[in-house]
């Protein structure tokens, strides 16, 4: 069943704030806190809404230092460094793309030096040819 033009706009608002009351988003929608109810198990069933998370505040972050950090990897150990960059808790999210890199590998660490050598740690990784980074000054849209 395709999803509907309701449950994208539900699965804005649970992206906004997952917490909200179901009879927040029902008021929001235009819809009954059953129905909505409804749908947000149906998405959860189907593998729409695989979980929750909880977001940290900028003060909390602050301090840290977080980075992108880019990734060329021999094609036939590509899965090997995945493995290898999964097993990283400073790495955060870890995008497969296309174009001059392989990866790109979101992290974050407690300070420029524990940085560089999380950097240097990934270049090692067996598998990896090359890696080059950025440092992320700031977010200006997150959702």
């Amino acid at each position: 069943m395709p999803i509907d033009r309701t449950d994208r706009q539900l699965l804005i608002l649970l992206t906004e704030n997952a917490r909200a009351p179901v009879a927040e988003l029902g008021r929001k929608l235009g819809l009954s806190r059953t129905t909505v109810q409804s749908r947000i198990e149906r998405l959860e069933r189907r593998g729409t809404i695989t979980g929750y998370t909880a977001r940290l505040s900028d003060e909390h972050e602050r301090g840290q230092v977080k980075a992108h950090i880019l990734i060329t990897a021999v094609t036939k150990l590509a899965p090997k460094v995945e493995a290898e960059l999964r097993r990283i808790p400073e790495v955060r999210t870890l995008h497969s793309v296309s174009g001059h890199f392989d990866m790109i590998a979101i992290v974050i660490a407690p300070s420029i030096g524990e940085l560089d050598e999380l950097i240097d740690r990934i270049g090692a990784l067996d598998g990896v040819e090359r890696t080059m980074s950025s440092i992320i000054l700031s977010t200006r849209v997150e959702r």
